[in-house]
């Protein structure tokens, strides 16, 4: 598949997006904590010794399946629905489920070199990161409707 340049999603747009998507993991993470802790204190005046341990877990599958599931079913995380970008395979389609999840321990597991890989955008043909070129993923921007588009409905 081949879009014009400017439909790849740039270094700006793909960078804001990934802050708002750490910004909800962090407060899912938060939340997760907050009522477990919280709420076993409230319900028995103490936290048992496994509430700790569950919720490591929990918070540690958190981003996993936050970017998986997202980019599996709708191609986008809230972040990229707020920015809109969304992430596609090579010939521009929807992710299936093995890709996602493959883009996201990637991604995951080498932070760093995510971002550091980031830096391709500025000169790839396709805007494409390092984690883009060893996944073979692109991100492109979502069309978005116009309102000579949209239905009218008659009362």
């Amino acid at each position: 598949m081949s879009l014009p340049h400017e439909a790849y999603a740039g270094l700006v747009s793909r960078l804001v997006a990934l802050a708002i998507d750490i910004a909800a993991v962090a407060a899912g993470a938060a939340v997760a904590v907050g009522l477990a802790v919280g709420g076993s204190q409230m319900m028995i005046r103490e936290t048992p010794g496994w509430v700790g341990p569950v919720v490591g877990v929990a918070i540690g599958l958190l981003p996993v399946v936050y970017f998986s599931a997202s980019w599996w079913i709708v191609g986008q995380t809230p972040g990229g629905m707020a920015m809109g970008i969304a992430v596609r395979n090579g010939g521009g389609e929807p992710l299936g489920l093995a890709r996602s999840i493959l883009r996201t321990v990637f991604g995951l597991a080498f932070a760093p070199i995510w971002l550091l890989g980031m830096v391709l955008v500025l000169v790839d043909a396709r805007r494409r990161g390092l984690i883009d070129v060893a996944c073979g993923t692109v991100v492109v921007y979502v069309p978005q409707p116009h309102a000579d588009d949209l239905p009218v409905s008659e009362p």
